[in-house]
């Protein structure tokens, strides 16, 4: 039998545990400065919230007024009513659905092979596609400008949306998710006579379903958020998407803050949504990816 003291039961219940200095000093270090990164973040955003939400005179007050006093939601309906914000809504939505499901799609293809597939220089083409990640998005401009010309596509929204339908980050994210998946799942499949293309859309796409949420998220944000590309490819401003729709918007009313505070709120809004809805599967496809 062994010597072993055996702690009393009410030791050992876990109501009774003592806390760890360690723990007590953890708790005094890592609380604060969680909250005082949380303020630093939220800071601006809930500013802009509190500048959309001002009337135009109180925005100039000294001191600055962090409540809005009185309230007002005037801004918002002010600015549907000062720019076809509706029409400009639509284009993004256009342009950003566009753009996720052909991201999506050509990631996916191009990632499955290179995870699960054997075949000559396979390594060393991933190592050749990752390695383009060091070159900067402005680099290819011109290049990219040329082709959408030449093909035709200019002042298209498909022009804005093609040279960014594929992502090497995506590709690589996707990559490493695919790795994770089991083989026996793959063997199995193969031994009932499913083909290359049934395994991977019935049995490897659903099992990475995380990291093609993460993939998503990225991808809504860069679509939505675009500003610089939709101005040099789109002539007709109509056409134009919220991001350079509200540039324009800040050019034209560069001394009433409210409105443009209401009118990046408004454009903010689906972002914040998309990501409380698929935050879970966006935590789960990083982890995967760390993992893999």
């Amino acid at each position: 039998m062994s010597d072993t003291p055996i702690a009393p039961a009410a030791e050992r219940l876990p109501g009774n545990r003592k806390t760890s200095p360690k723990k007590i000093v953890q708790a005094i270090v890592v609380y604060p400065l969680l909250l005082l990164t949380t303020v630093v973040t939220l800071g601006p955003f809930l500013w802009l919230l509190s500048t959309a939400l001002k009337t135009g005179d109180n925005i100039y007050a000294y001191p600055p007024q962090f409540i809005p006093n009185p309230i007002t939601f005037k801004n918002f309906i002010d600015v549907f009513n000062l720019m076809p914000l509706w029409s400009y809504i639509g284009n993004t939505v256009y342009m950003t659905a566009l753009g996720v499901l052909l991201n999506i799609f050509l990631c996916a293809i191009t990632a499955y092979p290179l995870a699960r597939l054997r075949f000559p220089f396979r390594n060393a083409i991933f190592f050749a596609m990752v390695s383009t990640m060091i070159l900067p998005n402005a680099g290819g401009m011109i290049v990219n400008f040329l082709t959408i010309q030449s093909l035709g596509l200019y002042n298209n929204m498909f022009g804005v949306v093609l040279p960014s339908a594929i992502s090497i980050f995506n590709i690589f994210l996707l990559r490493q998710a695919f790795i994770t998946v089991p083989n026996d799942m793959e063997h199995s499949a193969r031994i009932d006579g499913a083909g290359e293309f049934r395994i991977f859309a019935t049995i490897m796409v659903p099992m990475i379903r995380p990291a093609i949420a993460t993939v998503l998220i990225f991808d809504f944000m860069a679509f939505w958020n675009s500003l610089i590309w939709p101005v040099i490819i789109l002539d007709d401003r109509a056409k134009y998407p919220l991001g350079p729709a509200l540039k324009y918007l800040n050019s034209n009313l560069a001394f009433n803050f409210p409105y443009v505070a209401a009118g990046t709120i408004i454009s903010v809004i689906p972002i914040i949504i998309i990501f409380l809805v698929l935050q879970k599967q966006f935590i789960n496809g990083m982890v995967g990816a760390v993992k893999g």
